[in-house]
């Protein structure tokens, strides 16, 4: 019977792992997420692994030879407990397919404030202070309230840098 296992890879090498893997007749699954990054001191958004150093490997325990895997390029190894191989659930890997864009990217959905609502600055110079959400003031920026030194602030900011109190 078919199941989707956990591999765990090296670091920086999901993608080496992957291509070598398929090359040796396995299903491999890698989902990828757009991120923004500070480079350089300029935001770029960069196709990542979702889930860093990890993918997923569609195997059967009866008839597949599991050997080669361990000693693939890009692989550390299969992540287990105990003993037993790390199972995924199907439904996992279905709801992550099915978000995927027609590059094969998730889409994640970005969350919708209601103004008034509380927020946490979750990256970036202000990182931990606590504010209102007042608006937006583009697709990607919002206008949050902060309380700084005892004087209201309003402050603009990337809608990926807040998250709810």
């Amino acid at each position: 019977m078919l199941a989707w296992y956990l591999v765990y890879s090296k670091p920086r090498q999901e993608g080496v792992a992957v291509e070598n893997l398929k090359r040796q007749g396995y299903d491999t699954y890698l989902p990828l997420i757009r991120n923004r990054r500070r480079r350089q001191g300029q935001y770029v958004v960069l196709v990542e692994p979702m889930f860093p150093r990890y993918l997923f490997i569609r195997l059967s325990d009866q008839t597949d030879n599991w050997g080669p895997i361990r000693s693939t390029l890009g692989v550390s190894s299969l992540v287990r407990f105990g003993e037993l191989p790390a199972r995924v659930p199907d439904g996992l890997i279905d709801t992550l397919q099915s978000r995927e864009d027609e590059g094969g990217v998730q889409q994640l959905e970005i969350p919708d404030f209601q103004p008034g609502e509380r927020v946490r600055i979750a990256e970036g110079p202000m990182a931990g202070y606590e504010g209102i959400f007042q608006a937006r003031s583009s697709k990607e920026r919002v206008v949050v309230l902060l309380d700084v030194v005892g004087k209201a602030m309003r402050v603009q900011m990337p809608v990926g840098q807040i998250e709810s109190v």
